[in-house]
């Protein structure tokens, strides 16, 4: 089911890897640039629309905004156990998100110069959350806790309605949680559009963060510069670096757990020993018989799955930073000494029980993370995500007096002599 490859032999596929979310179909950027247009023209009505087209369902009759009364509906259907098992997690992501959060700063010096930074929460942010394969009350926590912390003062979000027409109540369970409770049964473009844009019942919001299949990724991709956005995901993945000491059933655990998230979904085991690679094929043959996303798990193993042997786990771990995973799990004897030669991974799981689960649910970290590479220049979200920050530069006349001949000759060498006056008027 899943490939084993030599790593002299993996050119091709490597190449594949790369390029499966490099290009969005001209089709899907027409459809995404068209229901954006039409949202920004149209507003409510456009929505509507969409939602019956494409989710088959009229929300005209509900009200695109979810009422309390659904809210306490779903709160009251669930099992109370789920409310403490979201509550101790929501415990452990805002601990570790406090501990990312920037503060102001002053520095007076002595010539009559104060220097600073004014760090201030974003306004409105949108969260986005997914429910078509699958329904991800995670990702909520993920975008929301942040935010929070980070002290937006208005977040909203939108999620696609069932066949029914209701949000689905894990969803609306995990709001309830953060004591979230504007809630917009839309998805897809039209839900990143109405963000952006603002209708008539949702507002324009100043950042849009959460992960969506590639219409909304694309429809995130048109919108930047008119609202800021996260980061564009791509197929979700993970590498899994192993030597001899690792269990092949953990890592075989491990690779099926990111594969059925899609069928593009890439889980990738790079490993010096021979015995392993064929161990966790087997491992994974007898784990995939007793789980349910079939037909997934073997569209994702055998198209963008594979076990690479490599020489040595130093080429293994340059083989890691090649591909700059958004998973990155170290199943080796000394995790620990291995660690400061990872360069390029969003997140990174050291040792043989810390799996990727372990991440995506209870941890603390943030499981929105970089993918398709971009974890060489990006970095999972964050609470400095949420903020932004204003440089503070005060002057006394005597501060200006001591460089000002050096900033008039500076702004001489760039030929703006408006510049130069502005400094000139003040301390001739």
């Amino acid at each position: 089911m899943i490939p084993l490859f030599e790593a002299n032999a993996i050119e091709h596929f490597l190449n594949q890897l790369q390029t499966r979310n490099a290009q969005v179909s001209i089709e899907i950027q027409q459809s995404v640039r068209e229901i954006l247009e039409n949202v920004r023209e149209r507003g409510d009505e456009a929505l509507i629309q969409y939602t019956k087209e494409f989710d088959k369902t009229d929300v005209a009759t509900l009200g695109l905004r979810v009422k309390e009364e659904e809210m306490e509906t779903a709160i009251s259907t669930q099992n109370p156990k789920i409310m403490e098992i979201f509550q101790h997690a929501v415990v452990n992501i805002r601990r570790f998100h406090e501990k990312t959060k920037r503060t102001s700063w002053i520095e007076w010096q002595e010539n009559g110069v104060v220097l600073g930074q004014q760090v201030s929460p974003i306004e409105k942010v949108g969260i986005y959350v997914p429910g078509g394969r699958a329904v991800y009350p995670s990702s909520l926590f993920m975008a929301v806790i942040p935010a929070q912390v980070a002290g937006v003062s208005r977040i909203v979000i939108t999620s696609p309605p069932g066949p029914d027409g209701k949000v689905h109540p894990l969803i609306l369970l995990a709001s309830h949680a953060l004591g979230i409770h504007e809630i917009y049964r839309i998805g897809g473009a039209q839900a990143i559009g109405a963000l952006a844009f603002g209708t008539q019942t949702i507002p324009k919001v100043d950042k849009i963060v959460g992960p969506g299949n590639r219409y909304v990724a694309e429809a995130k991709r048109q919108v930047f510069g008119i609202v800021d956005i996260d980061m564009i995901a791509g197929p979700s993945e993970v590498v899994i670096l192993a030597d001899e000491s690792a269990s092949p059933h953990f890592v075989a655990g491990d690779l099926l757990a990111q594969a059925e998230h899609d069928p593009f979904a890439s889980a990738i085991c790079i490993t010096p020993s021979s015995t392993l690679a064929k161990q966790i094929q087997e491992a994974i043959e007898v784990q995939f018989q007793k789980l349910k996303r079939k037909e997934i798990l073997k569209q994702s193993l055998s198209s963008w799955g594979a076990i690479i042997l490599v020489d040595c786990l130093e080429n293994g771990i340059a083989l890691v930073n090649w591909l700059a995973p958004e998973h990155l799990g170290l199943h080796t004897k000394n995790p620990w000494e291995i660690l400061g030669a990872i360069r390029n991974a969003g997140a990174i799981f050291l040792g043989h029980y810390a799996p990727e689960t372990v991440g995506d649910y209870w941890a603390g970290p943030n499981h929105i993370l970089p993918t398709n590479t971009t974890a060489r220049f990006f970095s999972p979200l964050s609470t400095e995500d949420f903020q932004k920050t204003s440089s503070i530069i005060y002057y006394t006349k005597s501060a200006l007096e001591q460089h000002g001949s050096e900033i008039i000759q500076f702004a001489q060498l760039e030929e703006l002599d408006a510049h130069a006056n502005a400094i000139q008027v003040r301390i001739q």
